[in-house]
Order: C-alpha cells, then structure tokens, then sequence
C-alpha cells in the first residue's frame, strides 16, 4: 500500500515522501493517526503544489541545518556520571544527556534527533549521530567519564 508521509516518522520516511507500508499497518495506524494519507492522483497534486511552495523554504532550512553542522564541527561532548569502579556506569547515558551537554555548548537539539548505537553503559568513547536535516547528518564525538 502506497502512503503519502504528512509529517517525518522516524525509520519510515520524511514529510511528503510516498511509501510503501504493508496494508495493516497504513489503514489501521498511519491514516487514522493523520501521519499519512492514501497515494492516489489528487492527494499527490495536493503535495506537490505543497511541496512547491515550500520549496524555498526548504532551502532555508536546509542551510541553516548546514550551518549548524558547520559550528558543531569536531565537537567532543564530556558527559560525567556516576560509575563504579570496574567502569560501569549506573544506568546509561541517554539522548537526554547528550541534548543537556550540547545545550550547555550553546547548540539546541532535540533529544529525538540524536540517535546513539547501543547502550552506552560503560565508561570511554562512542559516537552518536544527530539527524539536523534530512540531507543534513552530523556524527559528534562522546566521552563518558566518572562523576
């Protein structure tokens, strides 16, 4: 079944983009939820007139995302927390953590753009990625450290 995206779901697709989701999953939760509608001929006229007048703004965004990139740079994030004395932290650090750090550095990023493989439930390096644009990704450099 092929849906036209009306807003960016997270492993699916972005805004406007036409996808193709089993049948089930497109009548009983993305329609009725208003994150999609049918792809047919006069719902995708409706989206490109749409998407032709947000065209600009588009472009906007997505320059202002590149400068953001730009700034963030090389950046390393020093999160503390709590460990034991075998390296293991108490918890895990979260995208919680990580959009505080990078807030405290003057960047505001939501917690749902920012995406970590794994648990991160030791102490030493990772990577996370931050999704500022959807042609715009970032990876930023993490270093957990004891409390």
């Amino acid at each position: 079944m092929e849906v036209i995206l009306t807003q960016d779901i997270n492993g699916l697709g972005y805004k406007n983009d036409t996808v193709n989701v089993k049948p089930g999953y497109g009548r009983n939760y993305l329609i009725p939820q208003g994150f999609a509608i049918i792809a047919n001929n006069s719902n995708a006229k409706k989206i490109a007139e749409n998407i032709r007048q947000a065209a600009h703004k588009a472009a906007k965004l997505k320059n202002d995302a590149e400068e953001l990139a730009n700034k963030i740079g090389d950046l390393t994030l020093h999160i503390k927390t709590k460990a034991g004395e075998s390296g293991k932290i108490f918890g895990a650090v979260t995208t919680v953590q990580i959009a505080d750090a990078l807030k405290e550095k003057g960047f505001d990023i939501d917690r749902k753009k920012i995406a970590i493989s794994g648990d991160i439930k030791q102490l030493g390096e990772y990577k996370a990625n931050i999704d500022l644009h959807k042609e715009v990704k970032k990876e930023i450099s993490l270093v957990v450290e004891a409390d």
